[in-house]
């Protein structure tokens, strides 16, 4: 018996600081969410289809749950609570096979993604300048500005979209009376590859930090059906 509670001991201590950290790395995860909803926030207007969702909501969302999880499995490892701790392992189990199923999807169809994003984007393009879409307008004057470039694919989406043969003001070079109609004064770069490798550049790391997170999750996982089966072989000794 002093075996067995030795055991649970060790793995309830394993278990809350594995938790820890993953509750931790989850107000990581929201601070991340923050961090990109102050800086970048506008930037999420340029979806007309999806106004609200970009990858600051993404972030605090994920970051969210990962607290909520995290604290669920510390609770469960404190007190030693059966039904928590079950919860607990079915949460994270779940989660984690989302997380896997998502990331096999995201691989597979990484194409249909890249697609799917430029297509709407240009259809965006209609709405640019119209009654009811200023923060789309601003948005995209934004990105303009900011990254150099012009339309999504090219500064030739413009003319596609707007039936027409200038671009807005912010894609030129240098504001100017003409910038708009002389082609040589206008951005060439698309948009959407150099949003794309800016995005590339700042969330690489958070790659790392993700398989962190997903190394945490499976110790999790682990340790909670460990405490699980130490707790119920001890309930049993005492029936």
């Amino acid at each position: 018996m002093g075996v067995s509670r030795g055991c649970l001991l060790c793995v309830k201590v394993k278990m809350f600081v594995f938790n820890l950290i993953f509750w931790l790395g989850g107000c990581g995860v929201l601070g991340v969410g923050v961090w990109l909803a102050i800086t970048q926030g506008r930037f999420a207007t340029l979806s007309f289809s999806f106004p609200s969702l970009s990858a600051a909501g993404l972030f605090m969302a994920t970051g969210a749950i990962i607290m909520i999880v995290g604290f669920l499995g510390c609770l469960g490892a404190a007190t030693e609570h059966r039904c928590l701790l079950l919860t607990f392992f079915l949460v994270l189990s779940t989660l984690f096979l989302l997380e896997l199923v998502g990331l096999l999807v995201f691989i597979t169809c990484r194409d249909k993604f890249d697609r799917y994003a430029q297509s709407n984007l240009k259809e965006g393009l209609q709405l640019y300048d119209t009654e009811g879409n200023l923060g789309l307008t601003k948005a995209w004057d934004l990105v303009q500005n900011e990254f150099r470039c012009c339309g999504v694919q090219s500064y030739t989406d413009w003319f596609e979209v707007q039936n027409r043969t200038w671009v807005p003001e912010s894609c030129c070079l240098q504001q100017s009376d003409t910038c708009q109609v002389d082609s040589a004064s206008w951005w060439k770069e698309p948009c959407y590859e150099k949003v794309k490798h800016w995005l590339g550049e700042n969330i690489s790391a958070m790659g790392i930090f993700a398989a962190c997170i997903i190394v945490v999750q499976v110790l999790g996982i682990v340790f909670s059906m460990l405490m699980y089966c130490q707790v119920r072989r001890v309930e049993k000794y005492y029936d």
